[in-house]
């Protein structure tokens, strides 16, 4: 019952901060080129959807990494689709980089196009890699960040999948830093359509790799620098979470 509960308030807020967001974008777009107070709706709803049920933990450190100000291309790994929901705890205006289909989800996805997010054709990697580059360059100059899954997909298992090109070619294209976070407890945030009133979801920001570096690096070996280094970082912090669940 809580859960049906859960679902109706969730759908009841993100109807209200849908026509929020369409009144913000219509007063602020003029003079907030970023869309930084779109942006600011869409923490709005994930604050709530994390807030109002008493024992759902989301926590998150190394925020000393993060440059007040400065855009990045932050690449993450992805578990599930709360990833999403979880990411907007991190203090920095940015525009997803998502597979189209996302944007056909009622209201949700809706409010992609709003935000300002970019979709693409993950049938067609060529097509898909001019947006990112298009797209996120035009983002990343008007001082917003560009939030991608390198893995491209959700991973099954949990563990950490191949890396593709695009967030790298990005960054190193747009002249920008690197962000990389991971975080852990997102897949299970609901178990099968029941919600888990004990989730703890941890996310740690990682240091930037400089722009001089990923300009200076081969984008193959820079991937596989930055995934070893995640997948590191994550097993370092699903260790964290479980000591303290003991």
């Amino acid at each position: 019952m809580l859960s049906i509960l859960y679902y109706l308030f969730t759908l009841l807020q993100v109807s209200f901060w849908f026509i929020m967001s369409v009144i913000v974008l219509i007063i602020t777009y003029p003079f907030d080129k970023s869309r930084r107070w779109v942006h600011e709706c869409s923490r709005c709803i994930c604050f709530l959807l994390y807030g109002v049920p008493p024992f759902i933990r989301r926590t998150i450190d190394g925020l000393e990494n993060i440059e007040k100000g400065k855009p990045y291309v932050m690449v993450m790994n992805h578990n599930s689709g709360v990833d999403i929901f979880a990411a907007y705890k991190i203090p920095l205006n940015f525009r997803w980089v998502s597979k189209r289909e996302v944007f056909k989800v009622p209201f949700m996805g809706w409010l992609l196009p709003i935000h300002g997010d970019i979709p693409i054709e993950r049938g067609n990697p060529a097509k898909a890699m001019e947006k990112v580059l298009r797209e996120g360059k035009l983002w990343l100059s008007r001082g917003a960040t560009v939030a991608i899954f390198p893995e491209g997909t959700r991973s099954k298992t949990g563990e950490m999948g191949r890396f593709k090109a695009g967030a790298f070619t990005l960054a190193a294209e747009a002249g920008v830093d690197i962000l990389p976070v991971v975080m852990t407890g997102t897949n299970e945030m609901f178990k099968g359509w029941k919600v888990n009133w004990r989730n703890r979801t941890a996310i740690r920001v990682m240091p930037a790799i400089k722009a001089e570096t990923v300009k200076a690096t081969d984008t193959k070996e820079l991937m596989q620098q930055v995934r070893e280094s995640m997948v590191e970082e994550l097993a370092k912090l699903r260790a964290e979470v479980a000591a303290e669940k003991k």
